[in-house]
């Protein structure tokens, strides 16, 4: 049963929870957002960008009188720092799998009384994970996936892509880092390791900027790769998988299934 919103004026510093709340119907509780924000796309549009990602003018924030911040991860602590001590409420989420995502569903819903919706938006998105499961769970091979999250330095995946990955029917090609929370620790210092690793697929997701595959290609050493000698090296926008909300789970893990389903299908023509 829903209840009162414990909160009326929310200042979101990250894309997905203004995608959650919008999703809860709760996007008049809104009054700012991340400068990133994608989903949806009238958010835009609608409400004032109060911030970037891990940079933010505090009087900005301050000026649409936020009754509460909703911050992401140590990439915002200082700006929750600054917050704090100008007396306002932070909740600073920390999800990084895709349990803590749909925990993140829950407890904004819970916040802004609207525990109905987010019991009906956390099963939708549980079924669209089974359902890829099962649809995954005869193949008797799994793709090996080199993700790339960024190209200077190469970085491999975050964790809960790491875990869609497995989900769609891949192996993460370095699971190994995905387990680290700090994007240094996901630091490839050495590109022939993944030669080495010999991934079928290469994804690119580059945070915030076109992802280019002739760059890829052409790297030194890496027309050995399986994938770049089957031309699999393909790109998830960021948007659609990088962000830990809903659209990971209702976009990027779908495109990762489609892209393993294609592969399966051409080892076995």
């Amino acid at each position: 049963m829903n209840s009162v919103s414990m909160y009326q004026r929310i200042a979101c510093l990250s894309t997905e929870a203004v995608e959650v709340l919008y999703a809860l119907g709760a996007e008049d509780y809104v009054v700012g957002i991340s400068g990133y924000t994608t989903r949806p796309a009238r958010a835009r549009d609608e409400k004032p960008k109060v911030s970037g990602f891990s940079s933010a003018q505090i009087d900005r924030i301050l000026a649409v009188k936020p009754d509460l911040v909703v911050a992401y991860s140590n990439m915002q602590s200082e700006i929750s720092r600054e917050l704090i001590s100008a007396g306002i409420e932070v909740h600073a989420f920390n999800q990084r799998d895709v349990a803590g995502i749909l925990h993140m569903i829950m407890v904004l819903a819970n916040l802004v009384g609207k525990q109905e919706q987010g019991a009906t938006l956390i099963a939708e998105l549980q079924s669209q994970i089974d359902t890829v499961k099962q649809q995954s769970a005869g193949w008797t091979r799994r793709p090996k996936i080199y993700f790339e999250e960024w190209n200077d330095p190469l970085m491999s995946c975050i964790g809960w892509v790491s875990e869609l990955i497995h989900i769609a029917g891949g192996e993460d090609a370095f699971a190994d880092l995905a387990q680290h929370h700090s994007a240094r620790e996901r630091i490839i210092a050495d590109p022939a390791e993944i030669i080495r690793r010999a991934p079928d697929i290469i994804i690119g997701s580059w945070c915030g900027k076109k992802f280019r595959p002739d760059s890829v290609i052409g790297r030194d050493g890496w027309d050995h790769i399986p994938a770049v000698r089957n031309g699999r090296v393909l790109e998830i926008k960021s948007a659609d998988i990088l962000s830990p909300g809903p659209s990971a789970i209702q976009h990027g893990l779908l495109q990762l299934h489609i892209l393993i389903a294609e592969w399966q299908s051409a080892q076995n023509s």
